[in-house]
This record gives C-alpha cells, structure tokens and sequence, in this order.
C-alpha cells in the first residue's frame, strides 16, 4: 500500500469509524439517494414549469399554493436543502462525543486516564472486573476511576461498561470484529493495537495529556507521583536495566504517560506511519524498530522509561511492595492464566492492605499459572 492510499485510508477512517458515526456503506448510499432524487426533483419540476427557473422564491410560493405541484417542489426543497446538513451532523458527531467524555473525565491538568476493552475482557469476572476492582482498592486509587475513559471496541463490550462505570465510549471499526479473545501476535491483535493507537493520535491533537493503560494492569497506588516532570513520552518495561532514558530497556505499550505537544503528536503520527514498513508487526514491536530514528531526535521528543521497581507486571515484578503502583499482567498467553494470577496478585495486595507493619521482604504469589507452558 502506498502512503498516499494509507493517507486517504486513515482520514476515512477518522470520520467513519469513530464512535456512533454512522458507516460507510450507509454514506454512499444516501449520497447516491440524494443524488438521485435531486435529479429527479429537478426533471419533475422542469415538466411541470417548463419555462420557470427554479429559484427558493418559486419554491416559497408553490409551497405556500395547495396544489399538486407542492408535494415535488417540497421533495425538491427537503433534499436539496436539508439532506446536506444532516450528513454534516453526522460527519462531526463522532468527535463531539469523545471530546465531550474526555471534557468530563480529564483533572486539573486536563489529563486522562484511557484503557481499551473488548467482549472478552469485559465478561463478568473477567479482566474489566478486576481492573475497576483494583482502584476501589488500591491506595488513593480511589478517586481516579473518575478519569478514567474506557474505549470499547464492540457493543457487548461497550454495554457491560455502562453497567459499571460513567465515562464509557463506543470505538467503531468498520469490517472488523475485535470482541473475542484475541490471542498475542495474531493479525487481529496487531489491527487491534494500531486501532488504539490511532485513537491516541485523535486524543492528543485534541489537546488532553494521557495515561494509556491495559485493562490486565492492577492499580494498586496512584502512579502520577511517579512520572517523569520533563519526558513527553514515558513507557513501562518489561525489563528496566537501571537509566530511564536508555534504550535498552525492554519497552512494554501497556503503561504509557504522553503529554499533548507538537512533539508527542508527531512522533506518535511517525509511529503510526511506520506500520507501512512492518505490516506484520504489532505497535510495540514497530516501535522497538523506530526508536533510534533519526527522526526521533530532529523531532525533539523526549521518551522516558519507567522504573519497575514502581511500574512493573509480571516480567519483572517489583521487589518493594511498599513502593510499587500497578502491576500488569504481561509475560503471560492465555485468558484464563492471566485472570487466575491477577487474582492471586489482589489477594496479595489485600492481605498487605489489612497488615499494621511495615513489609520488609516482597513475596508475590504470581505469576504462577502463567509460568506453566
């Protein structure tokens, strides 16, 4: 594909595939509807007034006349004059929606907190259940499901999120299933991270900072005292050898701070456009690819990794359960594992909850199923 038909791909699908936008198909028809019509309403009219120029004042005054003639120029009056303007509210209404929810879910710093959810993960009992589970738990975790924006990417998803929280939004994606469970690496998987991406694209140059996280990722602090002041881009590990800004570090996508400037936007549109290099890559991985760009550095972004001493999952878990503020549930293939462990890792959080004294030494009872091959 090349990048001027990619180009026009991604701009279709801004205006068609987000949220409650009505699709595709649906456009052409109606267009073709209006098209149509219009033609017909003209030739009608020019039977029925063959030496008349059709002018709104000829319309007003047939309108206003009980005759036959009214019913064609009122047809011809409603899809010349009004079909137009509904396609408009139809083109902005989707935009209007997410900045709406994000308006309602941002802090002070206008930022937001946004995860994405599926069918599969939003069963009850399932990931959704246990991620809303570790906020009403955590340590002043409390008072940040209030900023958090829950991007559902089927209806079923986006019906169960109604159920439990306040700011929930439909991701439509045009010929695209993404409610089952989709397992690492698979093509589905890879268009359901370059779906997210996208829309963290439309988020900041709407102008909102974020935090990105999975849904698997336990909140068990509040992490915003953990964030770099000076990095535009910040991103969790699976493996963190010590400096915060060496590339070295294992990156990990299921924990990222961006703040909203030139900068982030236009590293994350490189990001996205670098797809068209490694089709067969998923997000993170293309990210692996271009992160020594020299795009990067002309740009002047500044990218930042997290330590997972604080920010951790199950690659490296935090040896300081005194300090650590999300665990997430990576290094780990297979839903049910995944779910089991997570729970494992809340029990551990509650039982340290319930102590009077300081922990020395950290013992997590996962991963455990998700060791097993």
């Amino acid at each position: 594909m090349n990048s001027s038909s990619s180009s026009s791909s991604s701009s279709r699908r801004k205006f068609l595939d987000t949220g409650f936008a009505i699709g595709q198909k649906e456009i052409i028809r109606i267009l073709i509807l209006f098209l149509v019509l219009t033609a017909s309403c003209l030739f009608l009219y020019k039977t029925a007034y063959p030496l008349q120029r059709l002018s709104f004042n000829n319309l007003t005054f047939l309108l206003a006349s009980p005759s036959p003639e009214t019913s064609i120029c009122f047809t011809c009056f409603f899809f010349v004059t009004w079909l137009p303007s509904a396609l408009l509210v139809f083109q902005i209404k989707p935009d209007i929606a997410l900045r709406k929810i994000l308006e309602n879910a941002s802090n002070e710093n206008n930022t937001v907190i946004i995860t994405t959810l599926n069918q599969a993960w939003a069963e009850p009992k399932s990931i959704f259940d246990l991620f809303l589970e570790s906020f009403r738990i955590g340590q002043g975790t409390q008072k940040l499901l209030k900023h958090v924006v829950v991007v559902c990417l089927d209806p079923k998803a986006f019906e169960r999120c109604t159920q439990l929280h306040s700011n929930c939004y439909y991701l439509k994606t045009m010929n695209t299933d993404f409610s089952g469970d989709k397992a690492y690496n698979t093509p589905d998987y890879v268009n359901m991270m370059w779906r997210r991406i996208e829309l963290l694209i439309q988020v900041l140059e709407m102008g909102f900072n974020f935090i990105f996280t999975d849904t698997d990722v336990m909140w068990l602090r509040d992490p915003f005292p953990r964030l770099y002041p000076d990095g535009d881009f910040q991103m969790a590990c699976d493996k963190y050898f010590g400096n915060p800004t060496s590339f070295d570090n294992w990156a990990n996508g299921g924990f990222v701070y961006v703040r909203s400037n030139n900068r982030s936007i236009e590293f994350y549109k490189f990001w996205y456009k670098s797809r068209q290099n490694y089709s067969w890559l998923h997000d993170q991985d293309v990210f692996n690819r271009i992160k020594n760009d020299p795009f990067i550095s002309k740009i002047g972004v500044k990218i930042k990794f997290f330590d997972t001493v604080y920010i951790c999952g199950f690659c490296e878990p935090s040896k300081d359960i005194n300090l650590v503020c999300t665990m997430h549930g990576n290094c780990c293939l297979g839903l049910e594992k995944k779910i089991q462990d997570l729970n494992l890792i809340l029990d551990d959080w509650r039982k340290y909850m319930s102590l009077s004294k300081h922990v020395q030494n950290t013992t997590w009872s996962a991963p455990l199923r998700c060791l097993e091959k």
